[in-house]
């Protein structure tokens, strides 16, 4: 563990550096401040704040040079004492051109201040969409029009948007910050318009420079396009603060919440507990003590369905439910069994009882997955897993209370779906540095990949040594255990980060909080379960 919390912090390091310390010299040479100081310039002093979309992109686009963090920032914290989303474009990569990842990133904030009704504050320097590849980011639902279809849905909503135009803001991405509430711009650096000078003097032969077309004097006192000009990043920036001091409250969703107390366990002892090797077992319920607090977790079923944990807790006071895979041996009256993270029908049928329960006593749900997936063989399946299973994933699909998942270890096949993965909507979603994410372990891939690869290179007519068996086996492996990497989830966005487990009970209490913003209208109804 220290290892990778090594690597994790190297990595998370690496992030600041945005697209290089020549690039980074090169955006602070024109007075500008860097994505993660105009964020944390931003964020109110010696308070707590999570960064969402961490190490997005990372690994992708090599052939364009990379697009580190996604080309963007995007933070949950507090501005002048209120919860807040914020999401900063990274000029120093590419000139914060939008990549695929830059867009996928931007909706899942936006997705998330609207979800949580929260106001979201866009530090817009963009060159607008990555033209190489244009036909990735400009025409599909998840595209770039999805954000500005996101900027009208959020305005009906009521939910504030304010926005800051801190360098390049240009063609399509014009409309990011004009459909917000409030559109300021610094002078000298910000610059708006729907076309710059070039390609106005190609299309209609116009000589214009780009101040004159577009600049914090021309939008501020001839077209009315922005509201006010500051002189530079921190003035604007303290503008936007002055609004959101203003901002007034609205209704809240009334998640019980007591006072506070310490985990019975301190949050680092979950380096020990977790075992190096995820083949062997270890105790779900001593890394529940170091997240809950102490005295509050209430088992439900303890002595059923033991390869899943259900309870009762509270977390930084919130009042929780908590569904967590089990992988401790288990000594019954009948035999010794070891859980290995499998989901058996009692304990998914459990499992669906419990959800249901926390949704008719509105109690947000937490997910702590390491499982390697349903029960396989002919004795599950005649006793119903499909059937259990199809119960669990209705009743956590449907649930209408906010879901916050966590990746402690595996997170394979359709473990990951009844657990909460990314397809069913968790408010926050973190992997720690210990997750795997896949269809099935690298062992169990590998040994399929293998014998696939096999008969396809028999009906070729190849001839295959065992050398030749092993060199492809190998090969196989390293592919697929790269693709395990819980940072190969975070740069594709399946999750929003990679964290310290240490950060696991402030993601919990800051996703509850946010959560609370945004009032539960919908009824709970699982519709058809068989039973």
């Amino acid at each position: 563990m220290k290892e990778l919390l090594e690597e994790l912090t190297k990595k998370t390091a690496q992030l600041r550096l945005g697209g290089g310390i020549k690039s980074t010299e090169s955006h602070k040479a024109k007075g500008k401040m860097t994505a993660f100081e105009r964020i944390s310039f931003l964020l109110d002093k010696d308070t707590d704040s999570i960064e969402i979309g961490s190490f997005a992109g990372e690994g992708l686009y090599p052939e364009d040079g990379g697009c580190p963090n996604g080309g963007a920032v995007s933070f949950l914290g507090y501005v002048m004492g209120k919860m807040c989303i914020i999401v900063a474009h990274d000029a120093t990569v590419k000139a914060g051109a939008n990549f695929p990842i830059t867009v996928k990133k931007t909706l899942r904030a936006q997705e998330i201040a609207m979800e949580n009704r929260l106001p979201i504050i866009y530090l817009v320097d963009s060159a607008g969409a990555f033209l190489p590849r244009q036909n990735e980011v400009f025409p599909d639902k998840e595209h770039f029009g999805r954000i500005f279809r996101n900027n009208a849905k959020m305005s009906s909503m009521g939910i504030p948007q304010i926005s800051a135009i801190m360098g390049s803001c240009v063609a399509g991405g014009a409309y990011l910050p004009i459909m917000s509430d409030y559109a300021f711009i610094v002078e000298g650096t910000g610059s708006v318009f729907l076309a710059g000078s070039f390609l106005v003097k190609s299309s209609i032969g116009e000589d214009v420079d780009s101040e004159t077309l577009g600049g914090a004097s021309t939008h501020c006192e001839i077209s009315g396009v922005t509201d006010n000009k500051y002189p530079n990043d921190e003035s604007c920036l303290d503008a936007i603060k002055k609004v959101v001091d203003k901002i007034g409250g609205f209704p809240k969703a009334d998640f019980d919440r007591k006072e506070a107390k310490e985990p019975k366990r301190k949050a680092t002892d979950i380096y020990e507990i977790l075992p190096q090797e995820r083949t062997k077992p270890y105790d779900m319920k001593e890394i529940i003590d170091c997240i809950v607090d102490e005295g509050s977790f209430d088992e439900y079923k303890a002595l059923y369905g033991q390869t899943i944990i259900c309870g009762l807790g509270r977390v930084n006071g919130w009042a929780v439910g908590i569904v967590a895979n089990q992988r401790l041996i288990v000594k019954t009256k009948k035999k010794e069994m070891q859980m290995g993270g499998v989901i058996y029908s009692d304990s998914a049928d459990k499992a669906a009882r419990f959800i249901m329960n926390c949704n008719q006593q509105k109690i947000p749900l937490v997910f702590m997955q390491d499982v390697n997936g349903f029960m396989v063989g002919s004795r599950s399946e005649h006793g119903g897993i499909i059937k259990d299973g199809a119960k669990m994933v209705n009743a956590m699909a449907n649930s209408v209370v906010p879901k916050f998942t966590f990746l402690v270890g595996n997170s394979y096949g359709a473990g990951n779906y009844a657990m909460c993965g990314k397809a069913y909507d968790p408010r926050l979603i973190y992997a720690y540095p210990t997750a795997q994410m896949a269809v099935m372990s690298g062992t169990s891939a590998s040994k399929t990949l293998l014998q696939v690869e096999e008969r396809k290179l028999e009906r070729q007519g190849k001839v295959i040594t065992e050398e030749d068996k092993q060199n492809l086996l190998n090969e196989i492996t390293d592919k697929y255990n790269s693709e395990l990497s819980p940072y190969y989830a975070a740069a594709r966005l399946w999750v929003d980060g990679v964290i310290d487990p240490a950060e696991t009970r402030k993601i919990i209490s800051m996703g509850i909080e946010a959560a609370n913003h945004a009032p539960i209208t919908e009824r709970y109804n699982v519709g058809v379960i068989q039973t």
